[in-house]
């Protein structure tokens, strides 16, 4: 596994956590952009989209668009990933607590 790899699989699981710490499960891409680079991931607003996108077709989030801003909301599915008791190639399995 290449180093860019374990990179976004750790993005991944960051976004999950991250929403998954909010009372409703959901905030904005830019106090999750916020949230990431507290946790060393200094991302572009493309890459992103990209990785909700992805996180979207795995049925780990949902993503609404709001004047062009991007909200999106964990899945029960994507509270189990972020809690590890669901494991999705792809996202990083969180060690435990």
């Amino acid at each position: 596994m290449s180093y860019a790899q374990l990179v976004q699989e750790d993005r991944r699981l960051v976004i999950l956590r991250l929403l998954s710490k909010d009372d409703h499960y959901s905030t904005n891409e830019y106090l999750l952009k916020s949230g990431l680079h507290a946790y060393g991931h200094n991302v572009g607003t493309d890459l992103l989209r990209t990785e909700l996108a992805w996180l979207a077709e795995q049925g780990l989030v949902v993503v609404d668009e709001i004047s062009a801003v991007q909200i999106p909301k964990l899945t029960g599915r994507g509270l189990d990933v972020a809690m590890g008791s669901t494991i999705v190639p792809g996202v990083k399995r969180p060690q435990p607590e």
